[in-house]
C-alpha cells in the first residue's frame, strides 16, 4: 500500500528457514519502490484466531486516512481458514512498524456453503454506491473457482452476498483474487472504489492448480454485484495471464502519490529445496510494474516502474545493425549479468512467416515454444536476445519472437526458454520453455523487447509490455563477469536491430 508518502510491502515469509512454513507477514518500506528498508514482521501467529498461520490478504485505506489490513488466519491443524483484521498501533509512526489484532476477530467465518480449508486471501475493499464496503475471498467448490463477496457498512460486521461476484468452472481453487477498475481513456490508475464513466474492471486470480496468474477484462454490474467478462476475454486456464513465466500470487494497489496502479508479484525458485537451504533464502520479488488497460480495451499492459531507471549506470548502444540468418552480435561494455536491455527489431517483409500448424491451436504457447525453440530455423524468427549466456553457448536463456501466418492473420509467439539455461542437471530443476502470444499489429514491421537481467532472473516485456515473461535460471558458467549477452537471428528473413540500448544496473540499497 501507499500511505503518507511511504510504500509498504507486506509479504509471506518464514523467519526460520528457506522452506515453506511458519509464515508471517514480513514488512519492508520504501520511498521509491526500488530501495527498501526491512522492518520487523507486521503480523505473526499470536492469537487463537491465527495460531496456526497468518496467510495472505490486502490493505485498505479507510476514510480519515486510516489503514487496515485484512488477512487469512489459520485456526487449527485442519487448516480452517478465517478472515481477520489488523490496524496500526501508532498512526504517527511514519513506518507503521507495529500492528494490533483486536479481540473482535475473526471478522468473517465460513458458513456451511463454503469450503473452509480453501477460503483465503481477502482483497482490498471497495465502497459501492450504497456506501457499503465489499471484499472478495478466493475459494472453490467442485473444481469451480469462486470469488465470494462480503459486504459491510462499518468494516466490522460482514455479510456474505447471495452469490459470488464471479465463478468459473473447471478452474480449481482461486487464490489471491484482485478486482479493480481501469481507465478506458489513459494510463492513469484509479482508486479501487472508483465507479465513474469510461472504465472497465479487471478480475485476476491465481490458479492454485496450474500456478497461472489469469485475468479477464469486463464489466462490473454494480446493481446486481456481478462481474461479466467481455467476450474478448477467455474465462479459464487458456485465458490471458499477467505473466507467462515464474510469477504468482500477485497483487495490485493504487498509488495515489503518482496516480497509477502498481503490480507486485512473487517469483519462486526453480531449483531444489536443498539448493534453497544452501542459499539461505528462497523467492524474489520481481520489479514493481505500472499496469493499465491497452487502448484496444482487450488486455492489460505492464511496464517496470520509472524509478527503476535511477539504477541505470554505464550505457551501450547499437543501431541499424543487420542480422542475417544464423548471425548474432555480442553486446559488450556493460555488466550483462545485471542489466536493463531495450531493443527494437524491424524486418522488411512478413512473407517468410511460417505457417501456424492447426494442431497447435489447443496447445499452450509454451508447448509450441518447446517444439519451435530458439535454435529451430524459421522464416520470420526466431530472433531476440541470448541472456545469461556462457562464452561458447553451453548455457543461455534466449528471449525471442517467432512470427507465424495463421489463416488470415499473423500470430506472434514470445518465448523465454530456460531449457538450456544451466548445465546443472538435477532432475528436480524446473527449466521450462515459457511463452505467450503477443497481440500486436505488425503493420510497421517492428517488434520491441525489454529484458531486465539480474543473475538468476530474467524479466521480459514484449511489444511495450503486452506480453510479460519472468524466468528463474541458475547458470553455472554464465555468472557475474563470465556472463555474455547476444542479439541473434535464426530465421530466413534478415532482421535489423533498429536501436538497442543496454545499461549496467547498480544494486538497489537495502538499508
Amino acid at each position: 500500500m501507499y500511505y503518507n508518502g511511504v510504500y509498504h510491502l507486506f509479504y509471506q515469509y518464514n523467519p526460520k528457514g528457506a522452506v515453506w512454513g511458519n509464515i508471517v507477514w514480513a514488512h519492508s518500506v520504501s520511498k521509491d519502490l526500488i530501495n527498501w528498508i526491512p522492518l520487523e514482521p507486521a503480523i505473526y501467529p499470536s492469537k487463537v484466531f491465527d495460531k496456526y498461520g497468518t496467510w495472505s490478504g490486502s490493505a485498505t485505506i479507510l476514510p480519515g486516512n486510516k489503514p487496515v489490513i485484512l488477512y487469512t488466519g489459520i485456526l487449527d491443524a485442519n487448516r480452517t481458514q478465517v478472515q481477520n483484521y489488523a490496524i496500526p498501533a501508532n498512526l504517527s509512526d511514519p513506518y507503521l512498524r507495529k500492528w494490533i489484532k483486536p479481540d473482535n476477530n475473526p471478522l468473517i467465518v465460513a458458513d456451511i456453503s463454503v469450503n473452509k480449508t480453501q477460503f483465503r486471501d481477502p482483497t482490498t475493499a471497495w465502497m459501492g454506491r450504497d456506501g457499503h464496503w465489499r471484499i472478495l475471498v478466493g475459494s472453490v467448490r467442485n473444481q469451480r473457482g469462486k470469488a465470494i463477496m462480503y459486504r459491510s457498512k462499518d468494516f466490522m460486521k460482514w455479510t456474505k452476498a447471495q452469490h459470488p461476484l464471479h465463478t468459473a468452472s473447471n478452474t480449481g481453487n482461486w487464490e489471491c483474487p484482485d478486482f479493480f477498475p481501469v481507465s478506458l481513456k489513459n494510463t492513469d490508475g484509479l482508486d479501487t472504489s472508483y465507479n465513474g464513466k469510461n472504465i472497465k474492471h479487471v478480475l485476476k486470480v491465481s490458479l492454485d492448480v496450474t500456478r497461472f496468474e489469469y485475468y479477464t477484462v469486463g464489466t462490473y454490474d454494480t446493481k446486481k454485484d456481478r462481474y461479466i467478462p467481455d467476450n474478448t476475454s477467455i474465462d479459464g486456464w487458456k485465458g490471458l495471464r499477467l505473466d507467462y513465466g515464474n510469477y504468482y500470487a500477485s497483487k495490485t494497489f493504487y498509488d495515489s502519490g503518482k496516480n497509477r496502479r502498481i503490480l507486485l508479484g512473487w517469483a519462486n525458485e526453480s531449483d531444489t529445496t536443498d539448493d534453497d537451504v544452501r542459499k539461505g533464502w528462497a523467492g524474489v520479488h520481481p520489479i514493481p510494474r505500472k499496469l493499465w488497460l491497452d487502448p484496444s480495451g482487450k488486455q492489460l499492459v505492464q511496464w517496470p516502474v520509472k524509478e527503476l531507471e535511477t539504477l541505470r549506470e554505464k550505457k551501450v548502444q547499437l543501431s541499424n545493425h543487420k542480422l542475417n540468418k544464423g548471425e548474432k552480435v555480442e553486446i559488450k561494455g556493460i555488466t550483462v549479468a545485471q542489466a536493463d536491455v531495450e531493443v527494437i527489431f524491424s524486418f522488411a517483409s512478413l512473407d517468410k512467416a511460417e505457417p501456424f500448424d492447426p494442431s497447435w491451436a489447443d496447445l499452450y504457447a509454451q508447448d509450441v515454444c518447446a517444439i519451435k525453440g530458439s535454435t529451430v530455423e524459421g522464416g520470420l524468427g526466431p530472433f531476440g536476445l541470448l541472456t545469461l549466456a556462457s562464452k561458447n553457448l553451453e548455457e543461455y536463456t534466449p528471449v525471442f519472437f517467432r512470427v507465424f501466418k495463421a489463416q488470415d492473420k499473423y500470430k506472434v509467439l514470445m518465448c523465454s526458454d530456460a531449457s538450456r539455461s544451466s548445465l546443472k542437471n538435477e532432475t528436480n530443476m524446473y527449466k521450462p520453455s515459457f511463452a505467450g502470444y503477443v497481440d500486436v499489429d505488425l503493420a510497421d514491421k517492428k517488434l520491441s523487447l525489454r529484458s531486465l537481467i539480474d543473475n538468476s532472473i530474467v524479466e521480459s516485456f514484449g511489444a511495450g509490455g503486452k506480453t510479460c515473461i519472468t524466468s528463474r535460471v541458475y547458470p553455472t558458467l554464465a555468472i557475474f563477469d563470465k556472463a555474455h549477452l547476444f542479439a541473434f537471428n535464426n530465421g530466413n528473413e534478415p532482421i535489423t536491430i533498429e536501436t538497442l540500448n543496454a545499461w549496467s544496473m547498480a544494486n538497489a540499497k537495502l538499508h
